[in-house]
């Protein structure tokens, strides 16, 4: 038997009777966003439209995005960067579970200061991939450049961040590097490690 997503009630302002609404809406009134999957053009612009809603309604409440995710598509993912560094209101990401690739450069892109994770949380940062198997020798070559581009933006951003050098950053995407939050925050991904 499926459960679905979970309904909670909620009683707007000025009403008397709560009505039911499922709990991630309800979280959303709180300001509460969640990245709980990979990262594609579908979630990206569901997180964007709320960032930009919820800073429109009040540009000094801080938003709280919680991350478990494998990563995902990179120009859905830079979008949501961009997007927290857009609004108003600080961003702070809190890496639950883990943040690999795209999760983890979207956590990093949290509110320095603001940047926590779980202390059994996982993350991972990579350089960004490609798939090259059915393209014409010209595509190839204009992927190539832009998946090389991409690259740099990403690791001008693990760096500006982080306060690593731009070499060691790079240096240490060439491979998969998973970090332990304590790790992770030794790297300068997340400032703190919450208490177990």
């Amino acid at each position: 038997m499926p459960i679905g997503v979970p309904k909670v009630p909620f009683r707007s302002p000025g009403e008397e009777d709560a009505t039911w609404v499922d709990i991630y809406n309800r979280l959303y009134r709180e300001r509460l966003l969640f990245l709980g999957q990979e990262v594609d053009s579908e979630i990206s612009n569901q997180l964007i439209g709320l960032m930009i809603y919820l800073s429109i309604e009040d540009d000094t409440k801080d938003l709280y995005l919680f991350i478990n995710s494998p990563g995902g598509w990179v120009i859905p993912g830079v979008s949501l960067y961009d997007t927290m560094q857009f609004v108003q209101p600080d961003v702070q990401t809190i890496c639950m579970g883990s943040a690999a690739s795209m999760g983890s450069f979207i956590l990093v892109g949290g509110e320095i200061t603001k940047r926590l994770a779980f202390p059994h949380a996982r993350v991972m940062i990579h350089q960004p991939a490609g798939s090259f198997s059915e393209v014409a020798t010209g595509e190839f070559i204009l992927e190539v450049g832009e998946l090389l581009k991409l690259r740099e933006t990403l690791t001008r951003v693990y760096a500006q961040r982080t306060g690593k050098p731009l070499w060691v950053v790079s240096e240490d995407m060439e491979r998969d590097v998973f970090m332990s939050a304590t790790e992770a925050q030794a790297y300068g991904i997340v400032d703190l490690v919450a208490a177990e």
